[in-house]
């Protein structure tokens, strides 16, 4: 468990930069000289004015249960130069710190504060204080019999789209792959746009994907004939999706874009941040953040999802290594992963604890059980520890070769009959999260999570022995 006030640190903070020029732009405001009127409140908030180039101050203000920020800079940048600076200054003790959060207080207190961060920070808490129902905008019961006539309607769209892709698909199979780099990708994206039009975006995305593969350089054949068979089975499955049992219809519906029909369970815990990384769609168009999260009482994982528009990230940002304790609330399907943040118990602190992680054989075991809930999905989250990673050699290459990623190996440290799992590269430059992971364990054991799946074991952050400070690989 965590406690509330306790300081993140500098790597945290920078961690929320949405680029590489914001970090270094942040980090020069992180000393006292531009600021003035800093300070913070007990329940987890700080703020003050920087100087820039003009006449006036910032005013900045970041409220630590999100985090969330505001700034009077014309940035569109999110969080701003000015926010990470102000929340350096605070990490490194150059301000006053929120001294916790005392019992009945709610997140963003603004008391204290100056009238300028006092105004948001109240009307933060007054909507955090809102109902649930309140804060979605419903205002009674939902008219059933339209509801139903509209799920009707859509249902046969997407059952016209989805009778239209199967046969693009079977024209595929029938014409065969190797024309497919001649090919190009325009009718692809042609075709995605005709499930964009049936109202099955989830359908419309694994199109756009599978289009990108020729593209992606050796063997790309084998995959694009995997994701061809695995959007023929989800086009069955939809097809038949009344006659599955309702965990895997769940799922079926979520993996074409469709809503959940009914509310999937909230469970209140202090989640650990495991891991937090940004990937571009094909086109460019959309920035989708995933964020790994675990009950350190539970137990239970949970990816949380946000999205940024074209030029801007997601708003979303919890740095890893942080616990929060607040209500996930758990979507129906997709083996149980995805869930939604709801309200939040007070600021998140760093953990004072690293994950327990399991055998490289139980977590072979577990992706195989989330299969069978989800026969669509990637990977699955899991903590090996402790284990030692392994740089491989092929033939006809260098023991370690950065650029084969697929030689590395992760094996129990405790010599268990497990096959060691294969590793793939993680962070934007491949290999530079496995050079890490050898010069953390130095041979030694470690602790590490990532995402298990049929291609081996992506490493995303690593702990070292008796240590709950997180390393991001990448």
């Amino acid at each position: 468990m965590t406690e509330h006030g306790v300081r993140w640190t500098a790597e945290q903070v920078l961690a929320l930069a949405p680029d590489g020029a914001s970090r270094k732009a942040g980090a020069r405001l992180g000393g006292a000289g531009p600021w003035s009127q800093t300070g913070g409140s007990a329940s987890g908030a700080v703020w003050g004015l920087c100087k820039g180039s003009g006449s006036k101050p910032y005013r900045t203000v970041v409220d630590l249960s999100g985090p969330a920020y505001k700034c009077s800079c014309p940035s569109r940048k999110f969080p701003c130069k000015h926010a990470l600076g102000l929340l350096l200054l605070w990490a490194a003790e150059g301000l006053d710190a929120p001294a916790g959060n005392p019992a009945g207080a709610p997140a963003g207190d603004p008391t204290g504060a100056p009238d300028w961060a006092g105004e948001w920070l109240a009307e933060r808490a007054a909507k955090a204080a809102r109902p649930a129902a309140d804060r979605s905008g419903r205002s009674g019961p939902a008219d059933a019999e339209g509801a139903r006539k509209r799920a009707e309607r859509r249902a046969a769209r997407i059952g016209a789209g989805v009778t239209e892709l199967e046969q693009r698909l079977a024209d595929l199979v029938r014409g065969g792959l190797a024309g497919q780099e001649r090919a190009g990708y325009a009718g692809w994206e042609e075709t995605a746009a005709r499930m964009v039009d049936a109202q099955a975006p989830g359908l419309a995305a694994r199109v756009r994907e599978l289009g990108t593969i020729p593209s992606c350089g050796t063997g790309w054949p084998a995959r694009m004939l995997e994701e061809a068979a695995l959007l023929h089975l989800l086009d069955r499955a939809w097809l038949g999706v009344s006659g599955l049992a309702e965990p895997l219809a769940s799922t079926v519906r979520s993996r074409l874009g469709l809503q959940p029909q009914t509310e999937g369970e909230a469970v209140r815990d202090h989640w650990l941040v495991l891991a937090q990384y940004d990937t571009a769609s094909p086109d460019g168009r959309l920035t989708t953040r995933r964020i790994w999260l675990r009950g350190l009482a539970s137990g239970r994982p949970a990816l949380v999802l946000d999205f940024g528009p074209p030029g801007r990230p997601p708003g979303l940002a919890l740095p890893v290594g942080l616990a929060l304790e607040a209500e996930a609330r758990f979507r129906p399907g997709s083996a149980g992963l995805r869930a939604d943040l709801g309200e939040r118990f007070g600021p998140a602190s760093p953990s004072r604890t690293a994950p327990t992680g399991m055998s490289t054989g139980a977590a072979l075991e577990a992706y195989g059980a989330a299969l069978r809930e989800d026969p669509w999905l990637e990977s699955w989250p899991v903590v090996l520890g402790p284990v030692v990673p392994i740089p491989g050699q092929r033939q006809g290459g260098r023991q370690g070769d950065q650029q084969d990623s697929a030689a590395w190996q992760l094996a129990d440290a405790e010599g268990t009959s497990a096959l060691p799992v294969p590793l793939t590269g993680s962070g934007s430059r491949p290999g530079t999260g496995l050079w890490q992971l050898a010069a953390l364990s130095g041979g030694g054991p470690l602790t590490v999570f990532g995402e298990c799946g049929h291609r081996g074991f992506t490493p995303l952050t690593a702990w070292q022995p008796d240590s709950p400070e997180p390393v991001v690989l990448g």
